[in-house]
């Protein structure tokens, strides 16, 4: 490659748990040597190299809100572990080429996050009970529903992202909103917005599952002059009608 190359975005992998239980080998590569590679690239065309990493870094945390200073709490050989450790080494790796290197290198942490485009069967747990609730179908919620999730809506997501290009700092950044739902308040929330009958029926709470999960945005804001503006029904109304569109174009 003789093209010019000015940053390396390195976003590529499952996020699903559905996805990395399935691929779970993949996943783990694509965080380690993937993220390599890519280092390897940005390294060689002098370009910045932006690592998209997870809240799942945090693992189950101790610490609600999580700061970008909490190192986690994380089960190094459950199932969610290739998903987990993968992201914490590609950290792990991009700070080294960071320091070693004198490399140009941003790290953001993405907390849950959702809108339109998402995979219908995606297996998290918005388009679950999207595809349920307008399916009129039962809605599966999991352990008795208390566990916390901060859900982000995409476009601010990719806000945040751009003026992290656009500043110089190389710790690691949350990127999320910081108002909290339970999973039952979701499920209820998106059955009344679809106008669904569906029930909720409750399954047991998968190895490892988070209890909490809400990002501290207090370096975001500093250091990015970002927070989140779209709300949590707004980002959902938007959502759904994407969803109901495409259920009735399959």
């Amino acid at each position: 490659m003789d093209d010019a190359v000015d940053a390396v975005l390195h976003f590529a992998s499952p996020a699903s748990p559905v996805d990395y239980a399935d691929h779970p080998i993949a996943t783990l590569k694509v965080g380690t040597l993937g993220t390599h590679n890519m280092l390897g690239l940005a390294r060689a065309k002098k370009a910045l190299f932006l690592l998209a990493s997870t809240s799942e870094v945090y693992g189950d945390p101790q610490v609600n809100p999580q700061p970008e200073t909490y190192w986690g709490n994380v089960n190094p050989l459950g199932p969610r572990a290739v998903y987990d450790e993968a992201k914490r080494a590609a950290e792990a790796f991009t700070m080294a080429y960071h320091r070693t290197h004198g490399m140009t290198t941003r790290i953001i942490r993405i907390f849950n996050t959702f809108g339109p485009r998402m995979r219908v069967n995606d297996g998290r747990a918005v388009p679950n009970f999207l595809l349920q609730a307008l399916k009129n179908e039962p809605i599966t919620v999991y352990g008795d529903g208390s566990q916390t999730r901060s859900l982000c809506y995409v476009d601010d997501l990719i806000e945040g992202v751009v003026r992290l290009l656009e500043v110089d700092f190389s710790d690691p950044i949350n990127l999320g909103t910081a108002d909290e739902i339970t999973m039952l308040q979701l499920a209820t929330r998106i059955r009344d917005l679809c106008g669904s009958s569906s029930e909720l029926v409750y399954k047991p709470l998968p190895e490892d599952d988070p209890k909490q999960r809400r990002p501290d945005l207090t370096r975001a804001r500093r250091v990015l002059g970002w927070e989140p503006r779209t709300s949590l029904e707004a980002g959902l109304v938007r959502t759904i009608a994407y969803f109901r569109d495409r259920l009735t174009t399959r």
